[in-house]
C-alpha cells in the first residue's frame, strides 16, 4: 500500500476552483448583503439561480 492510499483531511466536495474576475464594486455590494464571508456561497448560488433559468426558459415565461 502506497502513502496515496491513505487520504486524511476532509473528503472531495465535487467542486473545482475557478477564478472569476468582479469588478471591486460588485464584490462590495455583494459583502454588504451577505458579509464578507459569504461571497463564493453567494456566486455559486447565484450561477446555479441563472442555470436554471436558461436551462427551463418556459417556466420563467409564467
Amino acid at each position: 500500500m502506497s502513502d496515496t492510499d491513505n487520504v486524511m483531511g476532509r473528503p472531495p466536495l465535487g467542486m473545482k476552483p475557478t477564478t472569476v474576475r468582479l469588478s471591486a464594486d460588485t464584490i462590495t455590494r455583494i459583502e454588504a448583503l451577505v458579509g464578507n464571508r459569504r461571497l463564493a456561497l453567494f456566486v455559486r448560488e447565484a450561477v446555479e439561480n441563472e442555470l436554471r433559468r436558461r436551462e427551463n426558459p418556459s417556466s420563467s415565461d409564467k
